[in-house]
């Protein structure tokens, strides 16, 4: 657990480094950062998908996104279409 958020906070100091790159780079850098959100998503639902195979209910992984246990489920809970 504590690897894990110090990987996560080095990733945190990682994203805000490279837009502050960004800031200073051309067009081509942006999109290439905004790519990323699609990437962050991902990880999301792959997290989440693990979590739930772990066991972690619907209501903790609402507690874990600031959202409603419905709201989860209704984001991670099905497969996109």
């Amino acid at each position: 657990m504590v690897e894990t958020t110090e990987f996560l906070s080095m990733v945190r100091r990682m994203l805000r480094a490279a837009a502050r790159r960004v800031a200073d780079a051309d067009e081509p850098e942006l999109a290439t950062l905004i790519e990323l959100r699609e990437e962050l998503d991902q990880a999301i639902a792959t997290a989440v998908e693990g979590q739930r195979a772990r066991g972690v209910s619907w209501a903790g992984i609402a507690r874990a996104t600031g959202t409603t246990r419905q709201a989860a489920h209704a984001r991670w809970g099905r497969p996109a279409a």
